[in-house]
């Protein structure tokens, strides 16, 4: 064979041994990353996630390949969080707060200089799909009952009937009325809740996490929708004479325009009585 034919076939596959060489190290320097959405203890959408140095198949080095001292970690391409591939298992995990949104996309970035000295710059990304319910704590208790009270400033007498949990989600229910002939119902869902428990207060039996509860819904006055409510309850145990309840009704639209107000006061009939929560809507 021609010996500057045999110069140029050696430079040929030099060259192309090269790009492979070049090609497999390339191939051996990018990170990968998986995560999930998951409401925190505090009831907050948050993302979690877990980003990985990828194994390379050439074991050789394999150490040197896999570390890098600056992975930056990005939500829809804003950076939130940084950690490094460092010795033994070549990986870290963190949570941040999960952007507005229905979806984000989650990104390990390589932006250090790997451990053998490749440069930096791959990446890998997921995008990670919110759950369609919402966050919400777990259920303290509900109240339930019914009963009247004389309104102190005028003798108006109020009777009311209700079931009403210590969270946000549906299957509440709040009816009262009030001579002559008007009535209150308000809607399953409730605006705000927030239910607590009173040392003071000696409500059983039966046992429950809760005492008291105050809450803001809407509702229909007559039949007539755009009308809000406010009210107290208060279990202060057995028979029922020491239970309390405040109602305040008013036009949504024009809060001055009060249909009903009554202080919370002692109930002179009836029960309102606290549980632990059961499963609902």
């Amino acid at each position: 064979m021609d010996i500057k034919l045999k110069s140029r076939l050696a430079s040929g596959l030099a060259a192309v041994a090269l790009q492979f060489l070049i090609a497999g190290t390339a191939s051996a320097h990018h990170p990968e990353i998986s995560a999930v959405a998951v409401c925190d203890e505090s009831n907050e959408l948050v993302i979690e996630y877990t980003a990985t140095a990828w194994t390379p198949s050439n074991i050789n080095n394999i150490i040197n390949k896999r570390t890098n001292p600056d992975i930056a970690i990005l939500a829809n391409s804003v950076e939130v969080d940084s950690g490094a591939f460092v010795n033994p298992t070549f990986q870290f995990s963190g949570s941040f707060a999960a952007p507005p949104g229905t979806s984000a996309v989650v990104t390990a970035r390589a932006d250090g200089t790997w451990g053998d000295g490749f440069a930096g710059g791959q990446s890998s990304s997921v995008t990670v799909t919110y759950p369609t319910e919402p966050c919400t704590g777990p259920s303290l208790g509900r109240f339930t009952g019914g009963g009247k009270q004389l309104r102190l400033s005028d003798g108006l007498k109020v009777t009311r009937g209700l079931t009403i949990h210590c969270d946000l989600l549906l299957s509440n229910n709040l009816e009262i009325n009030w001579p002559t002939g008007n009535k209150f119902h308000m809607l399953e869902h409730l605006e705000t809740v927030e239910c607590s428990d009173d040392p003071a207060i000696h409500q059983q039996p039966p046992p429950a996490p809760v005492d008291t509860i105050i809450g803001k819904g809407s509702g229909r006055y007559n039949g007539v929708g755009g009308y809000t409510v406010e009210f107290t309850l208060v279990d202060a145990g057995e028979p029922g004479g020491n239970d309390q309840m405040g109602i305040k009704i008013f036009e949504t639209a024009n809060p001055s325009n009060v249909i009903l107000d009554v202080p919370t006061q002692l109930l002179v009939g009836g029960n309102i009585q606290a549980h632990f929560d059961q499963p609902h809507k």
